[in-house]
């Protein structure tokens, strides 16, 4: 140790060429072998961050599911539209748009509810027919609380404001419900009308048929200025009672006749009066003015103090 201590001090220990070739390799060896030169280790959290994070990364997630999810329906749409409508190359092969905004269809179309513009119209060719057919439901036309039902056994109208047919060609008003301007006649081939309320001036039917009023529940006839019935035979049949109301007088022009199949009656033909009800017996002046006299003994006549005759 003291005599390389000597010789370091007195100057740099010379190597020989062997030593200095070994000394290289092995600098060599270890530089190659040497991956992490010039490596500086570094936190990853105190780097700067790039890219979507955080909220903003599901807020893009979110926005491409989105764009996703819009992609599918438009790709529906127009499967639909291809499918339905039959739209090609050549243009629509189902219907026609003109100009003048008239829609023509032309091949058979299925549609469910139709919802027209205002005074929309609908129509055919002039020598074809205009076939509309539902699928085990009736054809429904309706405009506001205007409705044309067409179903299998019956065609209805149903309108709260009236309704009013019109030749398209004459523009001469063929049907209408307006009883200030035109008179109510019913067309050719309608014999019934059904309707929860009229307001007419006079109500007549044919000289050779009948004339027929039915209710299911309440006939009520009104007249402003009186109500006058006419007819060769009139007869008034009724489920309950029958009243008739005059604010002067009730006049009956004619043979009057009361059928009595159903009025009540004693087995034993004699009336009873003890059962609680209250009887008056129908009586009539010469001049056809007709009153009652309650019945308060049996075989009683039509004599009364206050004889209106």
């Amino acid at each position: 140790m003291a005599a390389a201590a000597e010789q370091s001090s007195n100057g740099p220990i010379k190597k020989s060429m062997r030593e200095k070739a070994v000394e290289r390799r092995n600098t060599n060896k270890e530089h190659n072998s040497n991956f992490k030169a010039g490596y500086i280790p570094i936190d990853e959290d105190r780097l700067h961050k790039t890219g979507l994070r955080g909220r903003k990364g599901n807020l893009a997630i979110c926005v491409i599911v989105l764009l996703f999810i819009l992609a599918v329906i438009n790709l529906i749409i127009t499967l639909v539209i291809w499918v339905v409508i039959r739209i090609g190359p050549n243009g629509c092969d189902s219907m026609e748009f003109r100009d003048s905004g008239l829609l023509r269809f032309k091949q058979v179309s299925d549609m469910g509810v139709i919802h027209p513009l205002y005074k929309s119209t609908i129509g055919g060719r002039r020598n074809e027919d205009l076939v509309i057919t539902g699928n085990n439901q009736p054809v429904i036309f309706q405009q506001g609380s205007t409705k044309l039902s067409v179903d299998k056994d019956k065609t209805s109208i149903t309108s709260n404001i009236g309704m009013e047919f019109v030749d398209p060609r004459t523009q001469k008003t063929l049907f209408s419900t307006d009883y200030e301007k035109h008179e109510f006649h019913l067309p050719k081939g309608v014999k019934t009308l059904n309707v929860q309320r009229a307001s007419t001036e006079r109500i007549t039917s044919n000289a050779t048929s009948d004339l027929n009023i039915k209710a299911d529940g309440r006939a009520i006839v009104r007249g402003n200025e009186g109500v006058f019935i006419m007819g060769k035979t009139i007869e008034f049949r009724m489920g309950g009672n029958m009243e008739l109301k005059a604010e002067n007088s009730i006049i009956l022009n004619g043979t009057v006749m009361v059928s009595t199949s159903r009025l009540p009656s004693s087995s034993t033909g004699e009336l009873l009066y003890d059962d609680g009800w209250m009887r008056y017996k129908l009586c009539s002046c010469a001049d056809g003015t007709l009153f009652r006299v309650k019945v308060e003994s049996r075989n009683m006549g039509c004599q009364t103090s206050s004889n209106p005759c």
